[in-house]
């Protein structure tokens, strides 16, 4: 038992030079795949909601800033206005947002949720939840914490890069 203790050992130790070489793209393609089976989960949980991911990225933006202009929506959630506005259509249909126009510019559409919509958050936040924690499984509070504060910083020098001359 010791022997294939130690004989494991010395295969990692062999491999090492070629792991620390290549880290950065194992780094990348690690984010990567987390992120798109994030993505994809969630999608799998929402589906009997019968809402999109990006309708519901609409949603939950204008859950901490109801009534903002449609204009400047589009602007924070980096789309273009005519994406915005098939989203938008799409969620005043199915009645869970409404648009009304701005008291002193007619011509600025202001987006609310609607009752129901405000419902269908409540719904999908209690299921993205219960993902996050099925998905933090085996990581204590100050394990989650690090994890979210490093990816915080990774986030903002992903940032700083693009903005930079050398970006």
């Amino acid at each position: 038992m010791a022997t294939q203790h130690h004989n494991t050992r010395a295969a990692r130790k062999h491999q090492q030079p070629q792991a620390e070489e290549n880290w950065d793209q194992r780094l990348g393609f690690l984010m990567h795949d987390v992120s798109r089976l994030r993505r994809k989960v969630f999608d799998e949980a929402m589906k009997p909601e019968g809402i999109t991911r990006s309708q519901w990225w609409v949603m939950a933006y204008l859950s901490r800033h109801d009534g903002m202009s449609q204009s400047d929506l589009a602007e924070m959630l980096d789309l273009g206005r005519a994406a915005l506005g098939g989203l938008i259509d799409r969620l005043e249909a199915l009645g869970l947002v409404r648009r009304d126009s701005h008291e002193h510019d007619r011509r600025a559409k202001l987006v609310f949720l609607t009752p129901a919509g405000g419902a269908m958050i409540e719904r999908m936040r209690a299921k993205s939840d219960r993902m996050s924690e099925a998905i933090l499984q085996g990581l204590d509070l100050d394990q989650r914490h690090q994890l979210a504060e490093m990816l915080v910083l990774v986030k903002h020098n992903l940032l700083a890069f693009k903005d930079s001359p050398s970006g």
